[in-house]
């Protein structure tokens, strides 16, 4: 068993802290993967400490060097300024990042504040996907190389997802082969996007930080990175409207394209949205099996992610038929 605060005194010494000074240790829950711990020293400072599972933990094929992808995404964020934790050491064993300010995103908010947030969280959205990567896919490596294409990137993501819930034998509400053979029908459209951008794609209200330190609520940070991937900012709006519809954000909308996000949903870019809603829901379907979950959040899973998935396949066909 390891001894938590011998590992983030460890951690420090080797991002070049002080251990001594490490003050206080507090366990951080709500995900679902790594082991988190949010570390304080004497002098205030707050640092946050990932640490990955061991090789041999059950998981889909995509999570394997999760914190490659999320030290990336940090080193992008700021580079645009956008609110997230800043890297400080990244090691095989472990991620370590500063703190921000806030707490998760909740049902707190007056109805002025939700929207004046959602408005803001479209300008950051925006700035993030000003950022261009050098291939498409995960930079982890996880599925293979960054792709020259998103179409060659996204259809081995996809594939991937697919290849563990006929392994895991995962509930789905249609047949794997009949999910797979209906993402095909759109995949032509994913020809359009030639540049790939850096996309969270985990950006629910969980992972968003909201800080109210300087009087109105602010957006105090971009969290939990280790989803991002090169590819089509579109698929960023998946997480962003989990189990509902960007389309009808308009707030969201307007922050985006006031800080010089380009959106349209006409039929290609419906069937890529579409396409991203399934892949994500996919995941989440197909995680509660190497996560063993508690019957209570499979019964949530069935009840409210396989009707988005669904949802999300009925549209591909009829937009493709259309």
């Amino acid at each position: 068993m390891v001894d938590s605060w011998e590992r983030a005194r460890h951690v420090l010494r080797e991002a070049g802290l002080d251990p001594g000074r490490l003050a206080h240790l507090r366990p951080l829950t709500g995900g679902t993967y790594n082991t988190v711990e949010e570390l304080r020293l004497t002098d205030g400072n707050r640092y946050v400490l990932k640490v990955p599972p061991p090789a041999t933990t059950p998981g889909l094929r995509h999570e394997r060097r999760l914190l490659v992808s999320e030290a990336e995404f940090y080193r992008s964020a700021a580079g645009v300024e956008v609110p997230a934790p800043r890297l400080v050491t990244l090691r095989d064993d472990f991620l370590l990042m500063t703190a921000c300010p806030g707490e998760a995103w909740d049902d707190t908010l007056t109805d002025a504040e939700h929207l004046t947030l959602r408005t803001e969280l479209g300008r950051e959205a925006a700035r993030l996907h000003r950022v261009t990567g050098p291939g498409f896919g995960y930079p982890s490596g996880a599925l293979g190389p960054l792709a020259a294409g998103w179409r060659t990137a996204f259809t081995t993501m996809f594939d991937a997802v697919l290849d563990d819930a006929r392994r895991y034998g995962a509930r789905l509400p249609r047949p794997v082969d009949a999910v797979a053979r209906t993402a095909s029908s759109a995949y032509g459209a994913l020809e359009e996007v030639t540049v790939p951008r850096l996309v969270h794609f985990d950006l629910w209200r969980g992972n968003i930080l909201v800080d109210r330190s300087a009087g109105g609520p602010r957006v105090g940070g971009l969290i939990d990175g280790e989803r991002m991937f090169w590819g089509d900012p579109v698929a960023e709006f998946v997480s962003l409207a989990l189990l509902g519809d960007i389309r009808e954000d308009e707030a969201f909308l307007a922050g985006y394209r006031e800080a010089g996000g380009r959106v349209g949903f006409d039929a290609p870019v419906r069937l890529r949205y579409a396409l991203y809603r399934a892949y994500l829901y996919l995941i989440m379907l197909t995680e509660t099996v190497p996560r063993e979950a508690g019957e209570e959040h499979q019964r949530w899973v069935q009840e409210r992610v396989a009707p988005e998935l669904v949802a999300a396949l009925d549209e591909i066909e009829d937009t493709a038929a259309s």
